[in-house]
């Protein structure tokens, strides 16, 4: 081990003992591909005995990179931003790299004049877009003409295999539908999720899907516009819950829309779930928290976040292409606010 005092170890100094190039020296330093394997642990050991530590500015100038990568966001919700942050930190600190965390209002008309200042100024050497960003072709168009690589998390847009990262969203809702159904749910309302959030369409479009399979009319009456918010779960529930024939499930686009469907239940009396049943997606830490709780879809946010950004580091030459999942499914979580239909409805 280096002791206070002694010279510090070069990268020369590791390629000399390791009998390797010092290019090799570097590719396995910074966990590039291409090295052999036997090359790479030799030169790890050699690393290790030297207590070679890597100058960061001199790799930063000899690359031409910053070996920063950056997440854009505008989310609302602190659970999904704490998870998206842990996932994509993980998978950069594996591979060497920084992160770099923006928030950013998508329907700011200066947002394009903002990332061209930020891309300068952090000099980032790619970014994940998380939604609302990742649906926005205005964003696409800036990055690609930058020619600054991207991933997309939870796109509209299914067909760009290898640049973006998904869950089975429709799939998914349309087992939750089913299994409202197999309680005895025949009047199932949803909560549609904000417009401007691509993906949130295609858990309707599972709703749809899952009530066609179980042969149940859809109710125009019994479909609500929401904003993914608490206090827009509050709005819809009481205008469905005024309805003459009031539905006896309500599955909402996300958890914190459900928590505003089980305050309006609890406020007009109606017991959950014998008299009405609630369902969400995302599984938020709040949803097994709340009373009762929460039946949901589990949407893995924090491996959707890894996988996206591990993608874009594949892209960069930063880590081998391994395995990388691109489609990761969600799956039901069955909790105590969703039970049998009520006799008689």
């Amino acid at each position: 081990m280096s002791q206070p005092g002694r010279t510090r170890v070069t990268i020369a100094d590791v390629a000399r003992a390791a009998g390797v190039s010092i290019k090799t020296v570097s590719r396995v330093a910074n966990n590039e591909p291409n090295v052999r394997s036997g090359t790479r642990d030799k030169v790890l050991k050699v690393i290790h005995e030297l207590d070679y530590q890597p100058n960061p500015s001199a790799r930063s100038l000899a690359s031409r990179r910053s070996y920063l990568i950056g997440l854009l966001y505008d989310n609302p919700s602190a659970s999904y931003l704490i998870n998206i942050q842990e996932g994509a930190l993980n998978a950069s600190h594996d591979s060497g790299y920084g992160m770099v965390i923006h928030p950013c209002v998508y329907k700011n008309p200066e947002l394009e004049s903002e990332l061209r200042t930020m891309i300068a100024q952090s000099k980032v050497d790619g970014l994940v877009l998380t939604p609302p960003l990742s649906d926005m072709q205005s964003v696409v168009d800036l990055l690609t003409k930058l020619e600054i690589p991207f991933v997309r998390v939870a796109p509209a847009d299914r067909t760009d295999i290898g640049g973006a990262v998904y869950t089975n969203d429709a799939e998914a809702c349309a087992e939750m539908t089913a299994y409202l159904h197999s309680l005895g749910h025949t009047d199932i309302a949803f909560i549609i999720g904000h417009p401007d959030h691509g993906a949130v369409a295609q858990r309707f479009d599972g709703y749809e899907a899952g009530m066609r399979e179980c042969g149940l009319k859809i109710r125009k009456e019994f479909i609500a516009q929401g904003y993914n918010s608490f206090e827009s779960g509050i709005d819809c529930a009481r205008q469905l819950l005024d309805l003459d024939r009031r539905p006896t499930a309500i599955f909402a686009s996300n958890d914190d829309m459900a928590a505003g469907v089980m305050k309006v239940a609890h406020e007009r009396g109606l017991d959950i779930p014998a008299h009405i049943s609630v369902a969400g997606f995302d599984d938020i830490p709040l949803a097994r928290y709340l009373w009762p709780a929460l039946t949901t879809v589990r949407q893995p946010i924090r491996r959707m976040a890894r996988a996206a950004a591990e993608l874009l580091l594949t892209r960069l030459g930063a880590r081998e292409e391994n395995g990388i999942e691109t489609v990761v499914k969600s799956e039901l979580v069955i909790r105590e606010s969703t039970g049998k239909a009520p006799q008689g409805s």
